[in-house]
């Protein structure tokens, strides 16, 4: 090997020792395409519940007047809520368990100190959302709670994409696009709940999968 091509190849080892140091290259696609999977599985269970309580719906995107209205309003927020939190249980230990497998495939410790700045990057605006969409649902403003929830993911996501694959901060814009677009249409968010966290889940993960996995 010449001298050029010899500098060449340090200078691609620098390059990539600095790239493993600086971003967190264990995120697996297969968690974003069961991630997916789990939040499709949670529309149609909420889709469910929303049917077989109609009236209810009909009710609070009316008004939150009738204390009827209210408790039975909470019961069905509390079906939906549960839903949810089982989901995103679900996510989290299967993120948990490909990311795991990936981080013993690339050698790249999975708690490391790019790891936590990841996390508390999509932490703090998603958990800050968190703290917002409660207080809609405790005014009764529930219509920008599915809207909110793809906004502030996506900022989340946006915000932490600088700690892993650049490909990430794609799916952050399309999560923020389409719940300002869920704002033109409020009362159809299940819809966009099923696209942002489910199909761009789906599609993003099997992408990832393909260019930097499957071989």
């Amino acid at each position: 090997m010449n001298d050029p091509e010899k500098l060449s190849s340090e200078l691609h080892d620098i390059k990539e020792m600095m790239e493993r140091s600086s971003r967190f290259l264990s995120l697996s696609g297969l968690s974003g395409v069961c991630a997916g999977i789990c939040a499709l599985i949670a529309t149609w269970l909420s889709a469910g519940v929303i049917e077989k309580n109609k009236d209810a719906v009909r009710n609070l995107k009316v008004s939150i007047a009738d204390a009827d209205s209210i408790i039975y309003g909470d019961f069905l927020n509390s079906r939906l809520f549960q839903i949810a939190l089982i989901t995103f249980i679900a996510a989290i230990i299967f993120a948990f368990i490909f990311t795991y497998r990936r981080s013993k495939i690339t050698g790249v410790p999975i708690w490391g100190v790019t790891a936590k700045r990841m996390v508390i990057s999509i932490a703090v605006p998603v958990l800050a959302g968190g703290i917002f969409l409660l207080a809609l649902i405790k005014n009764g403003v529930f219509g920008f709670i599915a809207p909110g929830c793809l906004i502030f993911y996506g900022l989340g996501v946006l915000n932490a994409s600088k700690y892993t694959l650049p490909e990430t901060s794609y799916l952050g814009y399309c999560e923020i696009l389409l719940g300002l677009i869920n704002l033109m249409f409020l009362g159809e968010g299940l819809y966009f709940w099923a696209a942002g966290f489910g199909l761009l889940h789906i599609f993003y993960g099997s992408y990832m999968w393909w260019k930097y996995e499957r071989n």
